[in-house]
């Protein structure tokens, strides 16, 4: 996946928060939507573009999709900030 995607599906404060949820624990579409006020076809829709950017993977349990953060993402995104920050050493 891109980092332009990526950087797209962060940019929205709604995707923001539910990484933030994921991030404590794993969770459905209907826990995460109990969190929000907006529809359940509207965070359906963020997290298929949360998905879509590999910011977290789903699991079929049972009846449920269960959805969890893809911390490897995140580990590759900041090894891509620390180049952009990390001084080169002098020759």
């Amino acid at each position: 996946m891109s980092k332009q995607s990526t950087f797209q599906a962060l940019s929205d404060g709604t995707r923001r928060q539910i990484l933030r949820y994921l991030k404590e624990t794993d969770m459905t579409a209907g826990e995460i939507a109990d969190h929000f006020e907006s529809s359940k076809s509207t965070i359906s829709h963020h997290l298929s573009i949360l998905k879509q950017a590999d910011l977290i993977n789903d699991r079929r349990k049972g009846q449920n999709i269960i959805y969890s953060l893809n911390t490897s993402v995140f580990e590759d995104i900041l090894e891509w900030i620390v180049e952009f920050v990390k001084k080169d050493e002098p020759s």
